[in-house]
Parts: C-alpha cells; structure tokens; sequence
C-alpha cells in the first residue's frame, strides 16, 4: 500500500496530507489544530506538505512549520513522519509574491530549519519560479544547501516540463508539487507525468479537488455524486482515487483542517475505479 518517494527508498502512505488550510485564513484556533495531527497520526498518514509561506503574512512566516513540531513533540512520531516544505514565496500584506533569489531561498530553509526543529529538511521544494531570477540560480542554491547537509531532498513546484528538465540537468529531484484536479488536468497530457514516471520523481498534486473554488464545482457536478453513491463513498475519495490510479508515482495531498475530512481523504486508497468511470471524470475539465 505504500508509495516511495522518488528515488530515496522511503515509502509513505499513498495519500499525503497538505496542513496549509490549519496556518490561513479560516483556521482553527491551535488546539483543534493539534487534534487534526494527532489524527493524522493514528490513521497512518505519514507524508506532510508544509511551507514557511503558509500563514497569514510576513510578520508570522512559518506558523505552519511551528505548528508541525509542536505537533510532533507533543504526540510523537516524528520517526515516521516525512514533512516536506517549501521555500520561494513571501506573504506581505498577505500577498503570495514569488522570491527565488539564492540569498532569499538560504535565509528561508535556515529558518525552515529552526521552525520545525531539525537538523536537515527531509524534502525541501522550491515553490515557485521567480520571473526575475533564472531558474537555474534558484535551484543552484537548492543544490548547495544540499550539499551542506540542510537539506536531505530535492523538489520543485508549479512547473513546466521545460523547467523540470532545466532542474534535472542541474541536481537530483525526487518530487513536482503542482496543481492537478480534474478541472485542472494539463499535467496529465503536457507529458509532464510521464517525465517524472521516467525518472522516478513523486508526482504531488496539491488541491486534489480544486480547492475552494473546486469544492463549489463539485457542487453542479452530479456525475461525482452518481458516482460516489455507487461506490458508496464520498465524491472527495471519488477524484483522490481517481488521482491514486495515474501511476505508483502519485502522492496527492488534500488539505484538511478537520480530523473528519482527514480520514475521509486517507480512505480513498480504498478505492478502485473502473476504466469507464476513469474516462467520465477526465471528460469533466471539458464542460458540464
């Protein structure tokens, strides 16, 4: 049942767990928070996405990190939990703005480092291509904290093929965070995929469902109602499955800020859809 993580030999449960929605806008005060991870603990889910962005602005960068090792040290675990997070966005005013800068990416993994505890970051992603950067330096100064010891793994996030090629010639990658749902779908047919299939890289794909935008689209979409009455599950486990079934190399991370909806994501690996119930949910990026 479990998935390794490209090509490090660490396997996790199939379906992640993204913890930025207990750090934004609309979260839970900080004990229902820790009852989510306690959660996500008993279930099984090992693989946590965070990133130093993921708070509300600049004047609390790395409230989701602090939140994991508190987490971690009041429950335990951290021997089997694999926390990746990220680097490559700042927050003012509540802002998302991209800096791949090399001395911006060192200062946020030093800090990354100090807010989750640890001595190196098991899989640190570079979030976003900065436009005024070339790539190549952002990704170049991954490969020197690496070599440094501060960071184990390498991965990126919203990217092209052309631009995971471009990070490839340049260090090893185990995993492409980008966005993927059904309504979403251009990585499932720009090749993207196939590249990381092809060089053993994790696939992550990051609001599964669509987001909050999605969760209104599922909403008019009675073909996921249909098909979570006949499986008898819900339409959320309908897509993660569906995700589950585009190859070994699939890691989906749905957030959750509610134990109940953690637990609903993780059963999906339960789930097996047929080849026709496959090709109705692709036909949903096209139209009604």
């Amino acid at each position: 049942m479990q998935r390794e993580l490209g090509a490090t030999g660490v396997k996790v449960y199939p379906v992640g767990w993204g913890v930025m929605p207990l750090s934004t806008a609309g979260r839970p005060d900080e004990a229902a928070a820790l009852k989510v991870f306690q959660a996500a603990l008993e279930i099984g889910v090992t693989f946590w996405d965070t990133a130093n962005s993921y708070c509300l602005d600049d004047g609390e960068t790395g409230h989701n990190e602090r939140l994991i090792a508190k987490a971690l040290k009041r429950f335990g675990g951290a021997e089997r939990i694999r926390v990746a997070t990220k680097g490559g966005l700042t927050r003012p005013g509540g802002a998302w703005v991209q800096n791949g800068r090399p001395a911006h990416l060192r200062k946020a993994c030093e800090q990354s480092l100090r807010d989750l505890g640890v001595e190196t970051i098991f899989l640190y992603q570079f979030h976003w291509p900065d436009p005024k950067v070339p790539y190549a330096e952002s990704i170049g100064a991954l490969a020197e904290l690496q070599w440094e010891g501060k960071i184990r793994h390498i991965g990126v996030s919203n990217v092209s093929p052309a631009l995971l090629e471009e990070a490839l010639g340049i260090v090893r990658v185990e995993s492409v965070q980008n966005l993927c749902n059904p309504f979403h779908a251009q990585d499932l047919s720009n090749g993207l995929l196939e590249l990381c299939a092809r060089h053993r890289l994790t696939y992550i794909p990051y609001r599964p469902v669509g987001g909050a935008a999605g969760n209104r689209e599922l909403a008019h979409r009675r073909l996921l109602d249909e098909l979570a009455r006949t499986h008898g599950v819900s339409a959320y486990q309908v897509i993660l499955a569906w995700l589950l079934g585009k190859g070994a190399q699939v890691v989906p991370i749905p957030g959750a800020s509610r134990e109940s909806s953690l637990r609903d994501s993780a059963a999906a690996v339960g789930l097996t859809l047929a080849p026709e119930e496959v090709r109705r949910i692709e036909a949903l990026g096209s139209g009604p």
